[in-house]
């Protein structure tokens, strides 16, 4: 922290040294920190921007410069040997492609840039910066294979190589993969922190493989290389004691591997994976992604992974590549890691050798643990969110039996931590067994539970006077985080699957809580990846069991390959994933316009989920109150709404005007089919919400749609399920009635995130009537903007309904930068520069500021100053204190009315962090 500290205080320095007021910082790759493995002939760079006067207004970037080079000591002006882009004319301060000299495979880059102001004015260097690129092309693999252990029957197996490096060592970079899950270790050591090594995918089209940067890893001399191995999603056994939420089996374990070396006298060596390397069983005698895994220590050699084992091992067998093509970070999100320690709050005896462990806080964890005991003592932990009356572990609701193993070897002070096996969990039943009946059981040294998820950097924070919705902001915080793994997980323990409804249905919420743009990346190539030939997306992705019905094919969660790529853009103004996946988009829109019954009604074969989890006459589960096929139809209409705004944006006319056309055809099967005076359908929150949100509703009903919406809601309470919920929040917020939002969610006597609290709940339940810790999911989602937006594009709002500035009129074509030789911008060409599109970072400063603030629809509307810098968005700032009714709100970042953070639509609330 110090040397971050320092170096940031040296840049804003030599900035007001040399009269500038733009400093750039946070330098990013493809969207992330000094990445290693960009895959990417032309990667795409990006910054923040800081102004050194935390008083200035209207701060903006006109230019920019960018230098590259082969090593830190070239990276100047004079010297850079890859790149050196000259001053470019252009506002833009993300998604600038890389444009220097040919990148190859296994390099680092380093490089670093600097801005000019609106002044004309430039700014300091920024601090250097690098990447490692990954495989370019498929031949730079080398020839390396997929290898194996025997026969690929084990639990688990080791591979290694042993290796010599010469004198001058300059540069070693290796790229591995290994399925189902794998770590790398070299010279004794684990490589890196990564934990579940490679990101789950389809594994049928894609494979990922991780790039690293091994030069401070080796020595001049013998060096070893090794892979252990795990079953992971690629290898599911059915096991008869342990839980599985499905059995699929997709081959036997495998890994590949090529290590370059680079000399400083330009000589070049590769290790790459064949039948030279030797193979052995692992430790794990058992490995299971929903079972567990059991680590027996009696079977482990330390020294597996360094030079001179002596140990006879056999050769490892040469095994056929997966179908998937191996890909690097461009299908990547971001690795999972260790986050935090959870140290046990309580620790209680229930009996000789049996203790429950309380850690205080649910959460996806693995054990740590430090043990002395005698050869063949065993400590068995078994996670459990419950605990029923009785103070024993309750996994009804997740599942069933799955715990951590480990057999000691009796060689002291033992610790260890799991390779492949997390789960969602508060309770630890610890039980420690003599390895022979009678004997002294092992002696448990030290126990804690890290908390792990993707590695994702928090860049807001939500707080107000009112201390129910802070509580209910770390209730949803909790289980975000829990579920934010390679996919994006439904729960942490039961099913681990990627549900795909809740990346839009959740997707605004969780962007203002964390940076997730290459996970939400991540999940639409899933996406991708699954869908079938006739077009079909199916409820999960990666799609690793089939389910059937519904809950396989509901239009409900299919749209989220339409509406995640829209959410995506309005976030970060990136149109290349809408771009990659638009002709897929279609075949999804085409599939469901082929399944239009005789009223012109989307109706899918199983017909869908519907509104799931509504509150009914009857437990939950399948819509119950509202019909699916209004559900489908809307959100079919939806889909149709964004395909007409990213066509119009992609510059495909003819596509945008067919999809406009098939819209209003929709929409008026959907009027004479459910639209009333007062209502739609049912009546029920959903139907009606919907309705109003998406522009189902005629203009001159909505006000009384709207006033049946309210009643209902203030005569029942909630009742709207995980899909209607959404646009429930939306309705009333656009309609100006937050004030029912707010009493609709002030409250812990209903169905709601405050019963779930007043229950004793630590994460979110799925149904919102349940009691204390069931089944930890991610929460259903909340809307953030209340009230219409005066101009510009809004998260979840449509430029093609005219809610904002219109995309068909191409007026946000991209620009090209241009060079100024001089790197001096006259004032009155800066002012005119404008970026490609609101929703691109504009290149402003991050400190402009405004206090203005006036209410809107008996809300507050804050914020009518400069634009900045929000997670890839233009948004409005303000500094304030507005008191709003009973509740007392700080207010110190961009809103509108309202913001949603954690999915709680709140009036105000302060909103902190990095990109803020």
């Amino acid at each position: 922290m110090f040397r971050i500290a320092l170096v940031a205080s040296l840049a804003l320095s030599a900035a007001l040294a040399t009269g500038a007021t733009l400093v750039s910082q946070r330098l990013t790759v493809e969207g992330r920190s000094n990445p290693e493995g960009i895959d990417s002939a032309a990667p795409r760079l990006g910054w923040q921007l800081v102004s050194t006067d935390a008083r200035a207004r209207g701060k903006r970037q006109t230019a920019y410069q960018v230098i590259a080079a082969t090593t830190g000591a070239l990276l100047d002006e004079k010297h850079a040997d890859l790149w050196n882009s000259g001053c470019m004319r252009s506002p833009l301060s993300q998604h600038i492609p890389y444009a220097g000299k040919p990148l190859a495979s296994s390099q680092v880059i380093h490089w670093k840039m600097r801005v000019w102001d609106e002044g004309g004015r430039p700014g300091p260097w920024s601090q250097p910066a690098r990447f490692v690129t990954g495989v370019l092309a498929p031949a730079d693999w080398r020839d390396a294979r997929w290898i194996t252990l025997g026969d690929g029957t084990a639990q688990s197996a080791l591979l290694r190589r042993e290796f010599f490096v010469g004198p001058g060592l300059r540069r070693a970079v290796l790229h591995s993969s290994g399925l189902g899950q794998y770590e790398v270790h070299i010279n004794g050591a684990k490589l890196g922190t990564e934990l579940l090594m490679p990101g789950w995918t389809d594994y049928r089209k894609t494979v990922l493989y991780d790039t690293h940067d091994v030069t401070t890893s080796l020595r001049a001399g013998a060096n070893a290389l090794g892979l252990a191995l795990g079953n992971g999603m690629y290898r599911v056994e059915k096991t008869v004691d342990r839980y599985n939420k499905f059995a699929g089996d997709q081959g036997p374990q495998k890994a590949i591997a090529l290590l370059q070396l680079d000399y400083a006298d330009g000589r070049r060596e590769f290790v790459k994976t064949d039948t030279s390397w030797q193979a052995g069983d692992g430790p794990l005698t058992y490995s299971n992604v929903y079972g567990g895994e059991d680590f027996d220590a009696r079977r482990f050699d330390a020294g597996w992974s360094r030079p001179g084992l002596q140990a006879a091992w056999q050769p490892a067998a040469e095994i056929a590549a997966p179908a998937g093509v191996l890909t690097g970070l461009s299908a990547a999100g971001s690795p999972v890691r260790v986050i935090e320690p959870l140290v046990p709050k309580a620790i209680t005896p229930l009996s000789d050798g049996v203790l429950m462990v309380d850690l205080g806080q649910n959460a996806s964890v693995m054990p740590r643990l430090r043990v002395r005991g005698e050869a063949g003592s065993n400590v068995r932990i078994t996670p459990s969110e419950l605990l029923d009356a009785r103070g024993e572990l309750d996994d009804t609701m997740t599942g069933g039996k799955a715990h951590w193993n480990y057999t000691l070897a009796g060689q002291g002070e033992e610790a260890w931590f799991p390779q492949f096996f997390y789960r969602g969990a508060r309770y630890l039943k610890v039980e420690l067994a003599p390895a022979t009946p009678g004997g002294p059981r092992p002696q448990l040294l030290a126990l804690q539970a890290d908390v792990v998820h993707a590695d994702v950097d928090a860049i807001g924070s939500f707080e107000t006077s009112n201390e129910l919705f802070n509580r209910i902001y770390t209730l949803v915080r909790w289980a975000q985080r829990s579920n934010l793994m390679s996919v994006m997980t439904d729960c942490p323990q039961r099913e681990k699957l990627g549900w795909v409804e809740q990346a839009y249905l959740n997707g605004p919420a969780l962007r203002y809580n964390f940076a997730l743009a290459s996970l939400f990346e991540k999940a639409l190539r899933d996406m991708a990846d699954s869908q079938t030939p006739s077009g079909l997306v199916p409820d999960i992705a990666p799609e690793y069991v089939v389910f059937q019905d519904g809950f396989r094919d509901s239009v409900e969660w299919g749209s989220a390959f339409i509406q995640v790529s829209w959410q995506h853009y309005l976030f970060t103004g990136d149109l290349q994933p809408a771009r990659r996946h638009f002709d897929g988009m279609k075949r999804y829109a085409a599939y469901l316009g082929s399944h239009l019954n005789a009223e012109g009604l989307v109706q899918v074969p199983g017909g869908g989920l519907g509104d799931w989890y509504d509150i009914g006459p009857a437990n939950p589960g399948y819509a119950q109150l509202t019909p699916r096929e209004l559900t489908a139809t809307a959100l079919y209409f939806d889909d149709l709404q964004i395909l007409q705004s990213l066509a119009t944006l992609l510059g495909h006319a003819r596509d945008a005007h067919a999809f406009a056309g098939q819209a209003g055809r929709v929409k008026a099967s959907y009027l004479r089919a459910y639209g009333r005076a007062d209502g739609f359908a049912t009546g029920s929150q959903t139907a009606n919400a919907m309705s109003l949100a998406l522009g189902l509703a005629s203009a001159d009903h909505e006000a009384a749609v709207l006033a049946s919406l309210v009643a209902d809601v203030q005569r029942r309470g909630l009742t709207a399920g995980d899909v209607g919920y959404r646009y429930l929040l939306r309705a009333l917020a656009d309609g100006g009635r937050s004030d029912v939002v707010h009493a609709m969610n002030n409250q812990s006597d209903t169905p709601g995130y405050g019963y779930q609290l007043q229950h004793g709940a630590h994460v979110v339940a799925e149904p919102l009537h349940a009691g204390a810790d069931q089944r930890m999911v991610l929460p259903r989602p909340r809307r953030h903007p209340a009230g219409r937006p005066r101009a510009g594009l809004q998260p979840g709002r449509h430029p093609a309904r005219g809610r904002g500035r219109s995309a068909q009129r191409g007026r946000y074509a991209r620009r090209p930068a241009r060079s100024h030789p001089q790197c001096l911008v006259p004032r009155r060409q800066a002012v005119a520069t404008r970026a490609e599109h609101p929703a691109q970072l504009h290149g402003r400063s991050a400190s402009a500021r405004s206090g203005d603030h006036q209410r809107a629809g008996g809300w507050p509307e804050v914020g009518r100053g400069q634009g900045c810098a929000f997670g890839g968005l233009r948004r409005r700032r303000c500094a304030a204190q507005l008191d709003v009714g009973k509740l007392r709100v700080r207010v110190d970042a961009s809103c509108r009315g309202t913001i949603d953070v954690a999915g709680l639509v709140l009036p105000g609330g302060r909103l902190t962090g990095a990109n803020r």
